[in-house]
């Protein structure tokens, strides 16, 4: 592995441990089965979901996503903080913690979203990832940086909404890394509006206390032992905070940038404690 890719601390043995309530294995399997039959059904429906017009598709994109982490035992809730429309393309940044996070934010914000090329040859989530518009690129490969830079402009410019995990890595919530510049430059050279996102999951809804374990998805946890400690985890809540957006001028470079969207996605507190200004459950 290239020294320049940016790395996390975080392990599955320090990390991606549940310390709440268990589910009993049965109803853990049903909700497996109920979760990977919505993913296998949304890769099967890709091609009819293309025919519809951008605003239905949009809605059953939204709900589909929520039905998936519903499925797999996440209640999720979502709060707008001051949003504004955006005109053109929309660079979506969020902090990364488990393969939770991509449906959570289709179910609120869905684009196209932006993924390592290992994603392609995951069972059933490489596929829908393919289907649904997946930009991949290839982190091992310096060289492939001002290519990939190049690509996330163009859908950029098309009007497209694009969704980015800056930090490069997934840490398990306690802490987050820096967000890299380089997907910045692709919202400068495309002047499109960066909207930062942040997600937070806790094991009950709106409970202060530490972040919930067991949808870590870092270091080398394989996917198959993620996906079994998130349906015996009971009462996980994940909460998503549309931030408001930064626009994208001359005077910001894309390390300015970059730092301000860090600065609004991991700022200090609990995002998940109860707000009057909650949208309610989604």
């Amino acid at each position: 592995m290239s020294t320049w890719l940016p790395f996390a601390p975080c392990t599955p043995h320090g990390c991606a441990r549940h310390t709440g309530a268990v589910r009993a294995p049965l109803p853990a399997v049903l909700r497996l089965l109920a979760g990977c039959t919505l993913v296998l059904l949304g890769v099967v429906c890709v091609p009819l979901v293309r025919l519809l017009g951008a605003a239905p598709r949009e809605l059953l994109v939204r709900r589909w996503a929520h039905a998936v982490t519903r499925a797999f035992g996440v209640r999720l809730t979502a709060r707008r903080h001051a949003p504004e429309p955006a005109t053109g393309g929309e660079l979506v940044v969020a902090n990364h913690i488990s393969w939770l996070d991509v449906p959570l934010i289709a179910s609120v914000l869905p684009g196209r979203m932006l993924a390592k090329s290992e994603i392609r040859r995951w069972p059933l989530l490489g596929p829908l990832a393919a289907s649904g518009g997946t930009l991949f690129i290839d982190r091992d490969r310096l060289r492939a940086l001002p290519a990939a830079v190049r690509t996330v402009a163009t859908a950029l410019r098309s009007g497209s909404r694009v969704v980015v995990f800056p930090e490069g890595s997934t840490w398990c919530g306690r802490g987050g890394g820096a967000f890299r510049p380089a997907v910045f430059q692709a919202a400068i050279d495309a002047g499109a509006t960066v909207r930062p996102v942040r997600i937070a999951y806790r094991t009950a809804a709106h409970a202060p206390g530490p972040t919930a374990g067991a949808v870590a998805f870092v270091g080398d946890d394989p996917l198959a032992a993620s996906l079994w400690r998130v349906v015996r985890a009971a009462g996980l809540t994940a909460r998503v905070d549309v931030l408001a957006p930064i626009p994208v001028n001359g005077e910001d470079g894309r390390r300015a940038l970059a730092r301000r969207a860090r600065a609004a996605v991991l700022e200090p507190g609990d995002p998940l404690q109860a707000s009057q200004s909650l949208s309610g459950d989604l």
